[in-house]
């Protein structure tokens, strides 16, 4: 069966090439993607070739009732010759323990993150989804989407049904931070409110004719809750779309969890995408990873107090 599926792609591919007129881009290998990505492809109409998952391991309920993964559960990748090469772009399934090894996955073959979001509300468990782009190699796009899904897996094998914390033990909850050490690590003046050590970091752009800052919402910022060996941080990431990948491995790499990341606004200039974060450990460790991805990004330092912090 496999020997004729190859065949019959060949037969495809010869017609595609008999019919590409020049300067335009070659029409990608269906046997290619199938051998990367271990997954028959479809092939459309305009010659792209699609792969797909339907994530019927995991039973999702909405209010109740079984949703079937026919209605929005299915994870897929679309692959399309360009002149300079191949493109993709994807949508994958992930439960909330399947993101970090999922978004590792994809950042270590070499695909962009574009979009962590959910689709649903009510539904239990708490489903999400992980769009990918990348440019490359048609081997290695597909083997990236393939390991992406195959790091869901693991997590899946490890625990058939989808764990409900983070790694690790849980942080304390209250405390006494040491604000002083957070700022020199930070370099701005937070502010302190009930536990919370709180940064902002302010950006600048365009909407309507003028020009809005962190007042309207074009900040980062991150808040610090529990005590100097044990807490948490939570925030949000403002980024122009060259610095998102940077922003995410930054944050990666300091072991910082990717909560979501999409945009918050339509029409202002430049576009900016927001990012939102989960941490767990040291305040140190916590604020030098935070540092880390600020040190990807243009903001101004805001001191709380009104008025950029130069």
């Amino acid at each position: 069966m496999h020997c004729r599926r190859i065949r019959f792609h060949s037969f495809l591919t010869a017609l595609w090439l008999a019919a590409s007129p020049g300067g335009e881009a070659a029409p990608l290998s269906p046997e290619a993607i199938e051998r990367a990505s271990g997954l028959e492809p479809s092939i459309e109409a305009d010659g792209v070739l699609r792969i797909g998952w339907s994530r019927d391991d995991v039973e999702v309920s909405i209010e109740g009732r079984r949703l079937p993964p026919a209605a929005g559960l299915g994870s897929w990748a679309a692959f399309k010759s360009t002149p300079d090469g191949v493109m993709v772009m994807g949508d994958t399934v992930v439960f909330e323990d399947e993101i970090t090894p999922a978004m590792d996955a994809a950042l270590a073959h070499g695909l962009d993150v574009t979009a962590l979001h959910n689709h649903f509300v009510f539904d239990r468990p708490p489903v999400y989804f992980m769009h990918i782009g990348a440019r490359g190699d048609a081997n290695d796009l597909a083997g990236g989407v393939a390991a992406v899904w195959d790091a869901i897996r693991s997590v899946r094998k490890a625990h058939p049904q989808p764990q409900e914390r983070f790694p690790g033990g849980p942080a304390v909850a209250h405390g006494e931070l040491d604000a002083e050490t957070l700022e020199g690590i930070l370099g701005s003046e937070p502010s302190v409110n009930d536990g919370v050590v709180k940064f902002t970091f302010a950006r600048t752009g365009r909407m309507h004719g003028a020009e809005i800052g962190g007042s309207m919402g074009l900040s980062t910022w991150a808040a610090f809750v529990g005590a100097p060996e044990s807490a948490t941080v939570d925030g949000d990431f403002i980024m122009t779309a060259d610095e998102v990948q940077q922003v995410l491995r930054a944050l990666r790499r300091a072991g910082i969890h990717i909560v979501a990341l999409h945009n918050h606004m339509i029409g202002e200039e430049p576009p900016f995408y927001f990012l939102h974060y989960w941490g767990k450990g040291t305040t140190k460790e916590l604020a030098r990873g935070v540092k880390s991805a600020l040190k990807e990004t243009k903001p101004e330092l805001k001191d709380p107090r009104g008025g950029p912090n130069h």
